[in-house]
């Protein structure tokens, strides 16, 4: 089955929502789709607390790490459909 481009765009993430999940509960690994990280991440209690502060200068990179992945499955799909 060939993935939509447009389903793939309803994929993207915002660094706000993550945020958000950051600070409720520690769920922004589960929403990036990171669900081994975010086990883990829950067994340690966030690395002791170290690891949740790291997150938080890191969100940005992370979600935009997630959103490019995404924007270059859409880059090969419309590449694709010019050929």
């Amino acid at each position: 089955m060939e993935t939509n481009k447009y389903y793939l765009q309803s994929k993207m993430k915002s660094t706000g929502i993550a945020y958000v999940c950051w600070f409720i509960l520690g769920i922004h690994y589960a929403y990036l789709g990171k669900w081994g990280w975010q086990i883990l991440y829950w067994i340690t209690a966030g690395g002791l607390g170290i690891w949740a502060i790291v997150d938080l200068f890191l969100m940005p990179s992370k979600v935009g790490n997630y959103n490019r992945n995404i924007a270059n499955q859409i880059a090969e799909i419309e590449r694709r459909e010019q050929a």
